[in-house]
């Protein structure tokens, strides 16, 4: 006959086991002796029992736990496998659970009979539950995390081993930076899988634009017999009606660039010499200055004199027009003033140099002129001034090179003789030097060009070249030679992309330097409230 077992000697079922553990923060453990939970009111006399324990002990007081009189802190020992929990004590070998019994399930129950087993402390490994990685791809991941690491972090970051010769690094920086490092000439792509580096650049980027081909030779050349190699003087000037002027001894010529004709203007005789030329602003009228100190004005297309104008005591060696102005320097040392819209031109006379006046130029907007002497000073005058406004000296030798720039206001260059060498570049509204470039040789002249903004020079002893600067960077973007001595005399088209120089070797020679005035786009007339606007003409 069958006979089933009672309840209290039945072996209880693994979920049963699990259902009796106690839960406590993620994991179960039990104190001291293992209990014996048959039902919810054994747990509540156990409960009971706890409270009327007071924590006197010196060991309640420090854990703030109920032990079990007799049982330490360190004699707990929690045991995990397999994602069940066991529990021992060191009093003892740990009893075997029986008379376990079903807890019933009453809203009364002070325990959860939910079992949620702490994962980290699992070890699924045992069971297979985890796969394996493959050591390629751990190798791969630690390859990235490092390179992650040094681009995020940068390679003082804690304290790493040391990347193998196949690993993969990028460039230690930072990715906060507060200035942009110059970039490094010759590594032309980034390894950095964050981004480019500052010190690269990247394989998509736009190629840097080339530099601007100059040609070297000039495309025509001229004979000017009896050129005078005189630092002091300016013998070359080009109007506004493309017509180019030239002193040659006691004569000068008027050169046509539409149709190549030459026209004699004028002959002073055998005593006098030209010393000077200079157009006015609308190209119809141009100034002489001779060797006795006058000032002749003349009317170009007519080839007839206008005025003659006296006040200098020697050579008058340089001229510059403005709107209704025109300035005179000589070897006197001063600097007159004409109007010639008056019967009495004579407007003041500015007293500054201590020697020869050598450089003449109004700045764009008339309210400004400078004048370089040999005394080694650059002196800007105010227009209604006769007292300089500002007094540079910083050049060691004669300032007959003067130039305004025409893309900003009151930047003035200038340019020193064989003693000197160098461009200095001024902020006339406060008298600052910008910047100064030694050119290695004697600066004769100098022009802006108005199409784009970079300049021109000519130089003398000892090199004899043509050179043409990118401002403000003054890097170089060509250099011309072909004159066998010093190219003392500039003039540049009224296009702005040719000028003419002009040497003791009694030639001028003829250069296309600059490209041409970029047009602006024209404005369409479509779009989306035109609505296809046409015109009737």
């Amino acid at each position: 006959m069958y006979r089933s077992k009672s309840f209290s000697q039945r072996e209880p079922k693994p979920l049963e086991k699990k259902k009796a553990l106690f839960a406590s923060g993620g994991e179960a453990f039990f104190i001291g002796n293992p209990l014996s939970i048959a039902n919810p009111r054994s747990l509540k006399e156990a409960k009971r029992s706890n409270k009327t324990q007071k924590m006197d002990s010196p060991q309640a007081r420090k854990t703030g736990l109920n032990l079990p009189p007799g049982m330490s802190q360190t004699s707990l020992r929690l045991e995990t496998f397999s994602g069940s929990f066991r529990a021992a004590s060191n009093l003892g070998s740990p009893r075997t659970i029986s008379n376990l019994s079903s807890p019933s399930k009453s809203k009364s129950s002070m325990c959860s009979d939910r079992f949620i087993p702490c994962r980290s402390s699992s070890r699924l490994h045992t069971f297979g539950l985890i796969e394996k990685a493959s050591p390629v791809k751990e190798g791969g991941n630690e390859a990235y995390s490092r390179l992650l690491r040094l681009e995020l972090f940068g390679s003082d970051f804690g304290s790493f081993s040391p990347a193998g010769p196949g690993s993969p690094m990028s460039p230690s920086k930072n990715m906060l930076r507060f200035k942009t490092e110059v970039s490094g000439p010759n590594s032309p792509f980034s390894p950095s899988v964050l981004g480019n580096d500052s010190g690269f650049s990247s394989e998509t980027s736009t190629p840097p634009k080339p530099p601007r081909k100059v040609p070297k030779t000039p495309h025509k050349v001229l004979d000017a017999p009896s050129l005078q190699d005189d630092f002091y003087l300016n013998l070359v000037d080009w109007s506004s009606q493309n017509v180019l002027a030239v002193g040659l001894g006691t004569c000068v010529y008027l050169w046509s660039a539409s149709n190549s004709k030459v026209t004699k203007l004028c002959d002073l005789g055998p005593n006098d010499g030209v010393c000077s030329v200079q157009w006015t602003r609308e190209g119809s009228y141009i100034s002489i200055g001779t060797n006795f100190g006058q000032v002749q004005v003349w009317d170009g297309t007519q080839c007839k004199k206008v005025r003659t104008m006296a006040g200098h005591q020697t050579r008058t060696g340089v001229l510059a027009w403005n709107s209704r102005t025109l300035a005179s320097g000589s070897r006197d040392r001063n600097i007159l003033q004409h109007d010639l819209r008056v019967p009495n031109d004579f407007v003041g006379k500015l007293v500054g140099h201590k020697s020869e006046v050598c450089g003449l130029k109004w700045s764009n907007d008339d309210r400004e002129l400078a004048s370089g002497g040999n005394d080694n000073q650059l002196l800007v005058w105010n227009q209604h001034s006769q007292q300089p406004a500002l007094r540079l000296t910083e050049h060691t030798a004669a300032v007959k090179a003067i130039a305004w720039s025409p893309h900003q206001s009151g930047l003035l260059a200038s340019g020193g003789g064989t003693a000197d060498r160098c461009i200095r570049f001024w902020n006339t509204t406060n008298g600052h030097q910008l910047n100064s470039v030694d050119t290695g040789s004697q600066v004769c002249n100098l022009a802006w060009s108005k199409n784009v903004n970079e300049l021109v020079s000519t130089h003398g002893y000892s090199q004899n070249q043509i050179m043409v600067w990118k401002y403000p960077s003054m890097a170089k973007v060509a250099t011309l030679t072909g004159h066998s001595m010093r190219v003392l005399y500039l003039a540049m088209s009224p296009d702005g992309q040719t000028i003419v120089t002009g040497a003791g070797d009694e030639t001028l020679r003829f250069w296309n330097v600059f490209p041409s005035m970029k047009t602006p786009a024209p404005v369409k007339e479509t779009g989306l409230w035109s609505l296809g606007r046409t015109y009737i003409r």
